[in-house]
């Protein structure tokens, strides 16, 4: 039985699995899983080391792949699977390791390349720096984090993962809902790499890439194509890395294309 958290909207027939990227949660895809209600039932997934799910030793791609193999086999499988950056290669190492639960995949501003971890080493440091005993408040944890994280969208988005919960002392404690030691020890190793694989996914692919986002490269598109030879990609203007909650409209206007195809 899974032990992944996950949160479930809508009634339409189609089933899609929704996987977040690097210190997101399932509901993160709450808007997008609400607007594709009618014509599918979503599953918004907590991966390993974030959200409510249980902290893991191994944060690596075939390791994470096969947490969400399992939570597929208890759904209606095959399902649309969409996973953004992080969540994308989850997502495409489970649709190359296990074909038969993926009826179509959808890779959000990723591509199955070395890279995604140095953008991300100074949001570790100021969150890693933070002394969660001394602080009083979320406003003065937002305060602290400012210098190291200055954009106030970011900073909002990652302070999502601050809890302040009753502890076995009978007392209220901050944490980090995610694990940020095992995050960021496989930041530059397994979450920035792309383990080699021989695997051929040949089902419906359709790669959303943001027009200002740099990680869908074009040098990238050898080993996309080699890995799954019926992709498609579409840019959605005016977004950058977080495509679907930057550009939502354009986004989910291609989703729902995508699920009636």
């Amino acid at each position: 039985m899974s032990t992944l958290h996950t949160t479930t909207i809508g009634d339409g027939p189609a089933r899609v699995v929704f996987l977040h990227g690097l210190f997101g949660q399932g509901k993160n895809f709450t808007a997008v899983a609400k607007a594709i209600s009618d014509l599918a039932t979503s599953t918004l997934v907590d991966l390993p080391n974030h959200g409510r799910s249980p902290w893991t030793e191994d944060h690596t791609y075939p390791a994470l792949a096969a947490s969400v193999a399992e939570l597929l086999r208890e759904l209606d499988a095959p399902v649309c699977l969409v996973g953004h950056s992080m969540g994308g290669k989850v997502a495409m190492r489970t649709a190359l390791d296990f074909p038969e639960l993926v009826e179509r995949l959808m890779v959000v501003d990723i591509s199955p390349a070395v890279g995604l971890g140095s953008n991300f080493g100074p949001f570790f440091d100021a969150m890693c720096g933070l002394d969660l005993a001394a602080l009083s408040s979320r406003f003065e944890a937002d305060e602290l984090l400012r210098d190291g994280i200055p954009s106030d969208t970011v900073r909002g988005f990652l302070m999502q993962n601050l809890r302040h919960e009753m502890g076995p002392d009978g007392h209220r404690h901050w944490r980090w809902q995610m694990n940020l030691d095992v995050l960021r020890r496989e930041l530059d190793g397994g979450i920035a790499d792309w383990p080699v694989t021989d695997a051929i996914y040949d089902g419906p692919v359709l790669w959303v890439a943001g027009e200002t986002s740099p990680y869908v490269r074009e040098d990238a598109a050898p080993t996309m194509r080699a890995l799954f030879p019926k992709y498609v990609q579409v840019t959605v203007k005016g977004a950058g890395h977080w495509v679907h909650s930057e550009q939502p409209g354009p986004f989910i206007t291609v989703l729902r294309h995508f699920l009636t195809i």
